[in-house]
């Protein structure tokens, strides 16, 4: 079977409402973009939970997913007009083949090498250094493959710093990469700690994968006791918020090392950890930034 895209421009105030509608009238999937993206006129937004809903794109495109019988510009016209709205737009129609879907997902995700002992491996592949630590993830519902830049940075800190039998505090922990690189690579005890049941579900299964004995927990269930390394890759918003929360769980020349941080954001999360600990950039990668420093005694 093939399908049918249907692209077209609205005003971003009617963008996710059109959608709603082109869904309830049948389309398959509704995308809402930027209009110019892939040029320098792009415009990216970044948000963060607990924050006010970010504004659309002032010049939005939609893309709308039907079936090869539909008419797509029928079905459009039909939204627009029970939305009320002044003017048809202009519609583009693209044939979309069908495709092997799981091959085509898949491809996306080859091997990461994260440092010359560490590499991250999805499951369909063979390792291209089996003498390395390969840790066998797949994407799924919790976030941490490797590939985003805040993950790779911390990982990249632990397999440069991570010292032996070190206890390992991976806070926010998502598909529990972190913690699981930390325990492959000789660390001691490891907690992953996370509020979404999901995460927590995502990163047991992968310590089992890995055969990494990690102990996952909620917040309320932290073994009480200091950490050589507390890790977390979660925003710039959350991070200040719990810096009292981190710097407490970390010992006395501990390390506390922090990332999901945008370049611009460095100085306030820095700041909100400077009773306890000086931070400063250990690295940075596509307008991403990872801070370390040592727990004040």
């Amino acid at each position: 079977m093939s399908w049918l895209r249907a692209s077209f421009r609205i005003a971003p105030t009617a963008a996710e409402a059109l959608a709603d509608a082109l869904l309830e009238r049948g389309a398959l999937a509704v995308e809402l973009a930027d209009a110019h993206e892939g040029t320098p006129a792009e415009h990216p937004l970044f948000g963060e939970p607990g924050a006010e809903p970010l504004p659309l794109w002032s010049h939005q495109l939609i893309s709308a997913l039907f079936r090869r019988d539909e008419d797509p510009r029928a079905v459009i016209r039909a939204a627009v007009a029970a939305l009320g709205l002044d003017a048809e737009p202009s519609v583009t129609l693209q044939p979309v083949a069908e495709r092997d879907w799981v091959r085509a997902t898949q491809r996306q995700f080859e091997p990461i090498e994260i440092g010359p002992r560490l590499w991250i491996v999805p499951s369909w592949h063979a390792a291209p250094d089996p003498g390395a630590v390969n840790l066998i993830l797949d994407p799924g519902l919790a976030f941490g493959t490797g590939s985003h830049p805040t993950t790779w940075q911390c990982l990249r800190w632990l397999h440069a710093n991570l010292t032996s039998n070190a206890s390992v505090l991976d806070y926010g922990c998502g598909s529990g990469v972190l913690a699981i690189a930390a325990k492959r690579l000789g660390a001691g005890l490891v907690v992953a700690v996370d509020i979404d049941p999901a995460a927590l579900e995502a990163a047991r299964a992968n310590a089992a994968t890995n055969t990494a004995e990690v102990v996952v927990a909620s917040p309320d269930a932290v073994p009480a006791r200091s950490y050589d390394v507390v890790v977390a890759n979660i925003l710039a918003g959350p991070l200040q918020l719990l810096a009292p929360l981190l710097a407490g769980h970390a010992a006395a020349g501990g390390w506390i090392v922090l990332a999901g941080i945008l370049t611009g954001q460095a100085a306030e999360v820095a700041a909100a950890y400077a009773p306890w600990c000086d931070l400063v950039p250990v690295s940075e990668k596509d307008g991403w930034i990872c801070l370390a420093g040592a727990r004040k005694g």
